[in-house]
């Protein structure tokens, strides 16, 4: 009894284990088509040069860089676009976008 028992939970490990790793599976293919549209839409938007700029400042600022293009899909997708963005204008964009730096000032007595 003990030796049915064993295999019965043997055998639902397995199925378990398996329906993890495909859903894992199906998961990481959705994130990778996902990625993939983003990637063609960004063609579709920016320059060529505008492009090689946001992936320079994605080796610095990954989490700025992610959301520049968010806010870039969605003008696109709203239909607020109108052609292509030039490098120029994303230089304008990223300084109306990037966080202000604040001045620090020491003062010694």
């Amino acid at each position: 009894m003990d030796d049915d028992l064993e295999q019965i939970r043997r055998r639902r490990l397995e199925q378990l284990q398996a329906q993890q790793s495909a859903v894992q599976g199906s998961s990481s293919e959705e994130i990778e088509q996902a990625q993939a549209r983003r990637t063609t839409l960004l063609r579709q938007v920016l320059t060529p040069e505008a492009r090689e700029r946001l992936n320079s400042i994605r080796l610095t600022r990954p989490d700025f860089a992610d959301s520049v293009e968010s806010q870039l899909l969605a003008l696109y997708q709203s239909g607020r676009l109108t052609g292509q963005i030039t490098d120029e204008q994303l230089k304008q964009l990223l300084k109306q976008i990037a966080p202000k730096k604040q001045n620090i000032r020491i003062t010694r007595r």
